[in-house]
């Protein structure tokens, strides 16, 4: 049957009409929702006059355009990107770098498009045709012949050796990988990489000119033969991003869980700076792995949801060790008496978590937190702090000064934008721009703040490096971000009004999910060259040795429900995936970090293999490992893929304490959240159970080979049975090393459960201290069983 007028409109604005649950299923979105977010994206479908108007419009624009708004170039395919090699023969090409040196145009050769130019003499002139200025000449080789000058000075053209003999054709050669020098200065020859490196033979893609500009986001300008124009960007990516150096293992742990006998009431950046080193240094860890940081929403409560926050590309000052800013030490003695009274209110609020029962209160670490920090402000910063946080403000640039105000105006109006002055609701208006000068010194607060946490994100960094760490510090990036919050506000053409991000009914959750996030809009994202996207990843990576994606399958899809209707009435609405996918590998690549896609649950065809041909890696949970196309018992531990991390709990499942004895079970019967009876739920969790340490007491790889004792040799067995596996990297639940039974978040709970509020606890429930940890017998024994078989060789016990 042909797709009806509506379908075609929606398919032409990448949303939905139908979607695939599972194999065989087709369920059909339904028209109100389709019209609700084709209106979320600006198109117009409200009736059959609307839907005629807007599809003739969108067919017309797409007969007319020359180029999408994306243009992805991956420096390892030999072919120009398909929307280049699809040009009118004649279109004048003009790339722009990035780096904003002058455009180059690129004459694409005469005759039919191709995934390659035809033979023959091509030409690139640099610099506009207009201008006058002398051109460059390049000339590809004719044929398949064409020699490499030797080293030497030669003509720019690349045709005249030094020595004066006669011009020839030639090529650059293909090296063994085929890749581009890094950015840098470099000999002119191609070959040799300015750290001095040894020379690597390299070749540039073979676009329509033969040579492309360097990795990076450029500007794209073409002009076709009947005088039409367009503008793009065009994302130059490698192929892949950076793999671990080798097989390791190394800590997954929310941060404000792990309080030392120096937090504040939650663990900090000191304690991260600190659990790092002894982790790297004592046991061989490569890792650690914390919850997202960014900046949360400040509210009464605030919500304590690390996934839910204000801004994913600034991170939360909550998070700062104050002792460890350089000015504490140097406060005014009128100041230090008050700074004594403050550090007194937080040991108590310390001692109030560890020993008394009290829930991690986030705001009340935070007030105490300010009060401190409003006296640290006023000491001076000496001449190279200051210069360091001049530079810290002019490099973080405009997204800062956005942040910075959100704040001041949210301290001052309330954190829902939605209820402040219509006037400054708008980031650009008249009145903003005058808030900001009234309130500069509120906005300097803050950006002042996120300077010092970023210099305190860099010591931990820091720390895991010097510690041996091959990977280091492991950043979350959450799905989205609060429609109240300060990255919604300072970019809301980025994002869809009236659309929330969820999930669809799956065996999990027959309603559907309503995560209360404001989807990026993909046609914004595109228009803009992906600058928010890119901004955020540059954030995010700049001291991270590894970044975690939650819901990575949100880079091809995201499931968009809107406002007033149900989860499961949603509809899926795709991004441009390869544009998304590039930015991230061009951004992984620059920083020299390793990416991790959370892609457990509900996975598209093709997407898995998409993520590990960039090299990102997957997030393998041992329950869920099973032979699903086969017998549906255990998976082999031979089995298991590589290209993952191996783990036995994540912070929205059960820890592996609870798993083994059943207690997550019982928690979820006690807070009324299970849809079987009590016993039919034990039933079935004890045989799944028991099918596991069946699994692991096997003799052979994997296997103990004995009958396993006790609940702490079963969590023993369960990592050894990790170890086991294929996979690049293993990670440890923190909470299980002590024997932690809670979980950290129980999804589909609110006030019944405290999520994101619990310290890590021992067997019996008591809270558990940085340094306990570290003297914890248990925990002794658990992580020698993971280094000694982690370690290189040559290894020796510390």
């Amino acid at each position: 049957m042909a797709p009806t007028p509506l379908a075609r409109l929606a398919a032409l604005h990448s949303v939905a009409t139908t979607y695939s649950p599972s194999e065989g299923v087709t369920v059909q979105v339904p028209d109100a929702t389709v019209v609700a977010v084709l209106a979320a994206l600006d198109v117009d479908a409200s009736d059959e006059r609307a839907v005629a108007a807007s599809l003739a419009a969108a067919e017309a624009a797409r007969a007319r355009r020359l180029l999408p708004a994306t243009v992805v170039l991956w420096t390892d395919d030999p072919a120009p990107p398909a929307a280049l090699a699809a040009l009118p023969p004649g279109t004048r090409v003009w790339v722009t770098p990035e780096d904003g040196t002058g455009p180059a145009l690129w004459r694409l050769p005469e005759g039919p498009s191709g995934a390659r130019p035809g033979l023959g003499v091509h030409r690139l002139d640099v610099g506009a045709p207009e201008d006058g200025t002398e051109s460059a000449l390049w000339r590809l080789p004719e044929g398949p012949s064409g020699a490499r000058p030797g080293l030497g000075v030669h003509r720019l053209d690349g045709r005249t050796p030094e020595d004066g003999t006669e011009s020839a054709l030639w090529r650059l050669p293909e090296g063994p990988s085929g890749a581009r020098p890094g950015l840098g200065v470099h000999r002119l020859d191609g070959r040799t990489p300015e750290d001095g490196t040894e020379s690597a033979l390299w070749r540039l893609p073979e676009g329509p000119s033969g040579a492309w500009p360097g990795l990076g986001v450029h500007r794209l300008d073409v002009r076709a033969p009947d005088g039409r124009e367009a503008t793009a960007a065009l994302i130059v990516a490698p192929p892949a991003t950076p793999r671990p150096a080798g097989r390791g293992y190394g800590f997954l742990v929310q941060l404000y869980s792990l309080l030392s006998a120096r937090s504040w009431g939650m663990g900090d950046l000191g304690d991260l700076r600190e659990l790092a080193d002894w982790a790297g240094r004592a046991h061989g860890a490569d890792f650690v792995q914390v919850n997202p940081l960014h900046a949360a929403v400040p509210g009464t409560p605030t919500d304590p949801s690390p996934y839910r926050p204000s801004s994913r590309r600034f991170p939360d000052p909550v998070h700062l060790r104050i002792e460890d800013i350089d000015e504490y030490a140097y406060a005014a003695p009128h100041h230090r008496a008050e700074l004594d009274a403050v550090l007194a209110d937080a040991a108590e609020l310390r001692e109030g978590v560890l020993r008394k029962g009290a829930l991690i209160d986030r705001d009340a670490v935070w007030a105490l937190k300010r009060r401190a920090l409003e006296l640290v402000r006023t000491v001076p910063l000496g001449p190279g702090r200051q210069a360091a946080y001049e530079d810290f403000l002019t490099r973080q640039g405009q997204p800062l000064a956005d942040h910075a105000t959100w704040c001041a105006l949210a301290e001052q109006y309330g954190s829902a934008p939605h209820t402040w002055p219509e006037a400054l609701r708008d980031p650009r208006s008249a009145a903003t721009a005058h808030a900001r000068v009234e309130l500069a010194d509120r906005i300097a607060f803050h950006s002042w703040l996120a300077w010092l946490t970023d210099q305190q994100l860099a010591a931990a960094a820091r720390a895991a490096r010097d510690a041996g760490m091959r990977v280091g510090i492991v950043h979350d990036l959450a799905v989205g971000v609060h429609p109240d919050g300060a990255d919604a506000w300072a970019r809301p053409d980025a994002y869809a009004a009236g659309m929330s991000v969820g999930a669809p009914p799956d065996a999990f959750n027959a309603r559907g999910q309503d995560w209360g996030l404001p989807p990026w809009r993909p046609d914004a994202l595109a228009a803009s060259g992906y600058a928010p996207y890119r901004g955020l990843l540059q954030g995010l990576l700049r001291h991270a040795g590894a970044l975690r994606i939650d819901h990575v399958m949100g880079l091809f899809r995201l499931w968009w429900v809107p406002a007033g209707h149900e989860p499961a009435d949603g509809s899926y609405v795709r991004h441009d995936a390869d544009a998304m996918l590039a930015v991230l590998v061009l951004e992984a690549h620059r920083a020299g970090a390793v990416v991790i896609g959370e892609d457990l649950g509900t996975v598209e065809p093709g997407v898995r293999e998409a993520l590990r041909r960039r090299g990102i890696l997957g997030t393998s949970v041992l329950w869920f490992e099973r032979d699903w196309a086969g017998d549906g018992l255990p998976l082999p531990p031979e089995r298991w893929r590589e290209d993952c991390v191996a783990t036995a709990t994540t912070h929205d499942l059960p820890s592996t304490a609870a798993r083994l004895t059943g207690d997550h079970v019982t928690l979820r019967h006690r807070l009324g959240l299970l849809t079987r009876p009590l016993d039919q739920e034990r039933a079935e969790d004890a045989a799944d159970t028991a099918q596991w340490l069946a699994r692991l007491a096997e003799p052979g790889p994997g296997g103990a080979g004995r009958p396993l004792d006790g609940e702490e040799a079963a969590i023993q067995a369960v990592y050894r049975y990790l170890l086991r596996t294929p996979a690049l990297l293993t990670g440890l639940w923190l909470p299980d090393a002590v024997g932690d039974r809670r979980p950290q978040n129980l999804p589909g709970t609110w006030d019944q459960y405290p999520n994101w509020r619990l310290p890590v606890a021992d067997a019996e429930g008591r809270p558990v201290t940085l340094e306990e940890l570290a003297a914890s017998p248990r925990a002794r024994a658990l992580l020698d069983t993971l280094r000694a078989r982690t370690a290189p060789p040559d290894a020796r016990p510390v």
